[in-house]
């Protein structure tokens, strides 16, 4: 059963809906401890001065904002509890809003919202109204010590709630200019036809099932082989190499190809709407963008195909 990380209050108008925070996220990342090689001693980590190399206890240790290089502005701990944001309870609803209007840059960390003891009807209002409205609920929230920004929307019969970055947190794009310059050579009508053909023949329904961490779960069989004291061989990794489409319509022609299975036909139209649940599969022969996918793939899968 999902246990409550936080209870408080959806609170707009003169409406408070009680409710219980669960987080919406199990990570499934695979940690590991730092050992001595020579012996699988465990690594311990200490708190020492740099003056000295003396270890200090946490009751000693101050936040010190750093100014100039081995200069800081010492906070006490006390002064910090002085400037924590306003504890309440409260999710305070400031706006609502088109969903589409949210750019996904600015989500954070996901959460669902449930019913508290006997808000179940209130609660249920809540999400059948904003569903009908298909509208989204900005708020503002304190979660350990901190104000967060949140986004609020109805999935199903439930409320989800995803913190979100304040604006000055993201970075502009126009901060790039200097990263990505400017191209100052025109794309051909020929070449944007190609590469929405290419999209199209790509594009599918979302399936978050069809997703996995292939990079965990060779992990984990890896940990498992070793455990059970299997001999574990290491495979070279294959270098990959580049295509060999001289240009950039060429590369979409073999993309096209590998795709679709189908002969390279330089000006040839393709039913884009045929191949639209077609699912990309790597050419059997050759190189090009097809045979650079699936080396990719296959060397992604190399070591633990090598010790199976």
């Amino acid at each position: 059963m999902a246990r409550a990380i936080w209870s408080g209050s959806i609170s707009f108008g003169l409406l408070n809906v009680p409710v219980k925070l669960y987080s919406a996220v199990s990570r499934k990342s695979v940690s590991f401890r730092e050992l001595r090689a020579s012996d699988s001693s465990r690594i311990r980590h200490r708190r020492v001065a740099e003056s000295d190399g003396e270890e200090v206890p946490y009751e000693e240790i101050v936040k010190g904002y750093e100014v100039a290089p081995e200069q800081y502005v010492v906070l006490t701990r006390e002064e910090l509890e002085e400037l924590d944001p306003k504890k309440t309870r409260a999710i305070e609803i400031q706006d609502f809003v088109d969903l589409d209007e949210i750019d996904p840059i600015y989500f954070d960390h996901p959460y669902y919202l449930g019913p508290d003891k006997g808000a179940e009807k209130a609660y249920a209002l809540l999400v059948k109204a904003m569903a009908d409205a298909k509208k989204v609920a900005v708020a503002r929230f304190v979660l350990r010590n901190r104000e967060h920004l949140a986004a609020i929307r109805p999935m199903g019969q439930v409320l989800t709630m995803a913190t979100m970055r304040f604006a000055d947190e993201v970075v502009s794009p126009e901060e790039l200019d200097d990263v990505i310059p400017e191209d100052g050579r025109k794309l051909s009508k020929r070449e944007l036809e190609m590469a929405r053909q290419l999209i199209e023949s790509l594009s599918t329904d979302f399936d978050a099932d069809k997703y996995r961490d292939e990079y965990r779960e060779e992990l984990v069989a890896l940990i498992e082989r070793k455990a059970r004291g299997e001999e574990v061989v290491e495979a070279v990794s294959e270098e990959p190499k580049p295509t060999k489409a001289p240009d950039l319509m060429a590369a979409l022609e073999e993309s096209l190809a590998a795709i679709q299975k189908e002969p390279l036909a330089a000006g040839s139209k393709r039913d884009g709407a045929k191949q639209r649940r077609k699912r990309p599969t790597a050419a059997k022969s050759g190189s090009g963008s097809g045979s650079k996918s699936s080396k990719t793939r296959s060397r992604s899968r190399s070591r633990a195909k090598a010790a199976k």
